[in-house]
């Protein structure tokens, strides 16, 4: 069989729960997964869905499995593979992917609320950045000639701010470079694997930022064991492939510690709180969903909860952020006006 591989960037998670729940569609309409890739063919309008929809088809035409088609395009996450893998093997295909679709929203979800956390303070950082420059460079030298025209010269704080004014305009070069250099750091601690993990380690060390990271890992985890255990998988299998979807060492460590209690014969709640993966509200649902049987729906469950958790905290950050930032520019543009206005008011009131 030859190698199907599509060149393209990965997907996000907005775009697998699309492209999961149009396959869960079109299979719960009674319609083959083949049959239906091709009517998403015809359907599509993007130059880019095209290659990759042609080699699916391909692919399907000659092994006739779409796990194996979507493996070789080397774009979709390994555990979306394993699970589509999971859903034909055990003829469920239809509710894996309805399950992959709900999961990859939550995901969306997370992720939307972490960025709008972290992109409004850095929007508002920039522009309290650049006020604060223009006032420096631009309007302090004018406050300056006043005084020159007066007889007199900038004393005190007023004239250490017309200094970092004249070293900024005389050293522009320089400090241009560090905000390129910012940038990149950002750029780099943002949409680098190994920038996330420096990123990741720093958090760790301020218990807010901390609360937020297990909070998300555990959020991925219970929306990952909600749709394997759905699927007919046992715990132990469940745990294998949920690791796949889990990329902080911290929590890996939980896991590890989890995984080591089930061999040693405990029951998967019991592990769960042993691990310190779920503790209070959240091992007791868990309990509660192992003893009616119903494990997959309470894992659902706890992955909305935390998902709305996350949700809460990170609009409780902006709710602060934002009239505290607001406040401090105030502040910042206040006093270096008011550091050469009271002067100028006291020698014209002299005059």
């Amino acid at each position: 069989m030859k190698q199907t591989k599509v060149y393209g960037k990965t997907f996000s998670s907005i775009e697998l729960a699309s492209f999961c729940g149009q396959i869960a569609l079109i299979l719960k309409s009674g319609i083959s997964a083949l049959e239906g890739l091709n009517l998403m063919l015809e359907d599509t309008f993007s130059p880019e869905e095209e290659p990759l929809l042609q080699a699916l088809i391909e692919n399907m035409q000659e092994t006739g499995n779409l796990y194996l088609a979507l493996n070789d395009t080397k774009l979709f996450p390994s555990y979306m593979i394993h699970m589509v893998q999971i859903g034909e093997e055990t003829g469920t295909l239809d509710e894996v992917m309805a399950a992959l679709e709900t999961h990859y929203e939550r995901e969306a979800a997370v992720k939307k609320s972490i960025q709008s956390a972290v992109t409004y303070p850095l929007l508002m950082t920039g522009m309290m950045v650049a006020v604060i420059i223009v006032l420096l460079v631009k309007v302090m030298p004018i406050f300056n000639q006043v005084f020159v025209q007066l007889g007199t010269e900038m004393t005190g704080f007023s004239r250490v701010l017309m200094n970092m004014g004249t070293a900024i305009n005389r050293y522009s070069i320089v400090f241009t470079a560090i905000l390129v250099l910012a940038a990149i750091l950002i750029f780099y601690g943002t949409h680098t694997e190994s920038g996330r993990n420096m990123c990741r380690n720093l958090g760790y060390k301020f218990s807010f930022a901390k609360a937020v990271y297990e909070e998300l890992a555990s959020c991925r985890f219970a929306s990952g064991m909600a749709l394997t255990l759905s699927s007919g998988l046992n715990p132990e299998r469940s745990m294998e492939l949920v690791e796949a979807l889990n990329d902080d060492p911290f929590f890996q460590k939980k896991l590890n510690d989890c995984r080591q209690h089930i061999n040693e014969g405990k029951d998967l709640t019991d592990a769960l709180f042993a691990s310190g993966i779920f503790t209070g509200m959240y091992a007791r649902m868990a309990s509660i969903g192992s003893k009616t049987g119903a494990m997959d729906q309470v894992m659902d469950t706890i992955a909305s909860l935390y998902q709305d958790n996350i949700d809460n905290r990170m609009n409780n950050i902006l709710a602060i952020l934002e009239p505290t930032l607001v406040i401090l520019l105030s502040l910042i543009v206040g006093v270096i006006l008011l550091s050469v206005m009271l002067p100028l008011m006291g020698i014209m009131s002299s005059i």
